[in-house]
């Protein structure tokens, strides 16, 4: 079968260019090899093997020269050419790429039905880093893109237990990856309004005070107005409900590097955290609870770990500010997973 290779990059092939590092010279060559998927699992994913784990098996992209790569294992609807992209998950080394079964079920869930079988295309996406800081073609600000030929596979997605959250305000609920009573999820409270949890599955109806469950117990108080994290386990009928605010902060901000951060919303249906607003030139990050001492810490790399861009947060106190070069009206979007990525959209 005759095998198409499409490859994406900044620059011209066969063209001759320099990135000064150390004063050696780099020359991309005329036809350097794209990145592989050598072989993926059996997609028809079950409940009942939610931990197993599922490996996509890839090669590495030869550009002829030493360089920065990070992969990207990516999916689309058949025929989209990736218009609409699903990251399942990003590494520095493309010859595998490891995800449970439940995780990829939950990421996928997002934009394909279940219970149904779907066509998916698959690809693995190389971003080549030459040089940092330099601006020349192949900087990480300019960096060259190889992609692997598309692999077409059948997918069937498992539904997933859940418990829907009563007189919250709002139509949602909370979800068991593993199908094992364990369920979490992301929720929107109003602190003058407490909730119940109800098992549509069982008819039951959940209450509790002081993170202990009880069936038919009393509604539970919110710890806050706004977004929360919301873990339960019916195994041992306990919960554990904690404020969970992602936020924007940075000199490019209305409040600057002061708290209140600007607030992100939600978006259980494409698991995005959102927000539109106007920003003037400076820089931001994100982070959770208004605290650089909390869970995240979100970022751009710095020379040493030029790998970490915005398809690529760094988690980490050593991340470096994302900069706004010019002043207007954003649209910003913020993924939260096994890896972390954004999108700055001025609109």
């Amino acid at each position: 079968m005759k095998k198409l290779i499409y490859i994406t990059f900044v620059g011209l092939l066969g063209m001759l260019f320099a990135c000064e590092k150390d004063g050696d010279q780099i020359f991309l060559p005329e036809n350097p090899t794209p990145p592989t998927l050598v072989s993926m699992p059996d997609l028809t994913l079950e409940r009942n093997n939610g931990t197993d784990i599922l490996e996509f098996v890839g090669t590495p992209v030869d550009p002829g020269f030493t360089a920065s790569a990070r992969y990207f294992l990516e999916a689309c609807a058949t025929g989209d050419n990736f218009t609409d992209v699903t990251q399942i998950m990003s590494s520095n080394e493309a010859t595998s790429f490891q995800i449970s079964v439940s995780d990829l079920n939950s990421l996928l869930l997002k934009k394909f039905p279940a219970d149904e079988v779907s066509s998916l295309d698959f690809r693995i996406r190389s971003r080549l880093v030459v040089d940092a800081g330099t601006g020349a073609p192949g900087a990480a600000d300019d960096a060259f893109e190889y992609i692997s030929e598309v692999h077409t596979a059948s997918v069937t997605l498992y539904g997933l237990p859940r418990l829907d959250l009563l007189n919250s305000g709002i139509e949602q609920k909370i979800e068991s990856a593993l199908g094992n009573g364990e369920y979490d999820g992301y929720v929107k409270l109003d602190e003058s309004m407490s909730f119940n949890l109800y098992d549509p599955d069982n008819d039951v109806t959940y209450g509790g005070r002081n993170d202990v469950l009880e069936e038919n117990g009393a509604a539970i108080p919110p710890v806050s107005t706004g977004w929360h994290k919301l873990s339960v386990n019916l195994n041992d009928m306990t919960y554990e409900l904690l404020d969970y605010r992602i936020g924007l902060i940075g000199d490019a901000t209305p409040n600057g590097w002061d708290a209140p951060d600007q607030k992100m919303e939600y978006d259980p249906q494409t698991g995005l955290w959102s927000i539109t607003l106007d920003l003037v030139v400076g820089t931001v990050k994100f982070r959770v609870n208004d605290d650089w001492s909390g869970s995240i810490n979100l970022g751009l790399g710095d020379d040493d770990h030029p790998e970490y861009t915005l398809d690529n947060l760094w988690n980490s106190g050593s991340s470096q500010n994302i900069p706004i070069d010019e002043a207007g009206n954003y649209t910003i979007t913020l993924s939260i997973g096994s890896t972390y990525s954004a999108t700055i959209t001025k609109n």
